[in-house]
């Protein structure tokens, strides 16, 4: 479903957390973005939050967000980015039969 977005905050704490929904990472953003990136320049880290230039252009322009229902992999994780692949193999159609049985080879192997 289409929603407005009302405002985005870098990894809150799970209790602080203004809602349940999250960024996936993957956007459409007017090149208005480029502006408020150069604007906030970069934090004590030297990164340049794209999260906080979001926040910054939702005060001239509208954000829309997109909420769908579905496993969210966390593929900034070593093991996110493991099991992701992992599950999406498995469902291939072009490999899941040969990934599987490759994947029962190696925990055959292990035990």
């Amino acid at each position: 479903a289409l929603a407005a977005v009302s405002g985005v905050v870098e990894k809150p704490k799970p209790g602080e957390a203004p809602s349940n929904h999250a960024i996936t990472g993957r956007y459409i953003l007017t090149p208005g973005i480029f502006k408020q990136l150069q604007a906030i320049g970069p934090d004590r880290g030297g990164e340049i939050q794209l999260t906080d230039a979001i926040a910054a252009l939702l005060k001239t322009e509208r954000i829309l967000a997109w909420s769908f229902n579905g496993k969210r992999y966390d593929c900034g994780s070593k093991l996110g980015y493991l099991t992701a692949n992992v599950e999406m193999g498995l469902k291939h159609p072009d490999v899941a039969n040969d990934f599987l049985n490759y994947l029962k080879q190696v925990v055959d192997s292990k035990h």
